[in-house]
């Protein structure tokens, strides 16, 4: 099992910035994907960003040029660095993990954390 740990939510206002982590651990994984999606009230959720063990990224394309991913192999940790934040922001935001274990490859959630963009 991966168990993962985000940080970095809060409030903010329009224009503003924010930066979230997620740190994975567990016993005896390799992670292939570190990735974010989010979530707003009555919306599904959807792809903010994902990574690759060998840094290639992707974007949902509401947040191509505002948002950057990247990852620390090493600590099993991803970032996701947020500018130029607007109100349309504002979501539970994700971290979502695909790794292999002892028992097979799964896809893992963190606990979610909330960012609000609001004056």
């Amino acid at each position: 099992q991966v168990q993962l740990v985000e940080s970095g939510g809060g409030l903010v206002q329009p224009g503003g910035s924010l930066r979230l982590s997620c740190a994975a651990s567990g016993n005896s994984f390799n992670i292939l994907v570190m990735g974010w999606y989010r979530q707003a009230p009555g919306k599904q959720r959807e792809l903010v960003a994902t990574i690759t063990s060998g840094g290639t990224t992707n974007y949902g394309d509401s947040v191509k040029g505002r948002f950057t991913i990247s990852r620390d192999n090493a600590k099993n940790t991803v970032f996701l660095q947020m500018n130029s934040l607007q109100p349309e922001d504002t979501a539970v935001y994700f971290c979502n993990v695909r790794a292999s274990t002892e028992i097979g490859w799964g896809s893992y959630w963190g606990q979610g954390t909330q960012v609000t963009v609001s004056l």
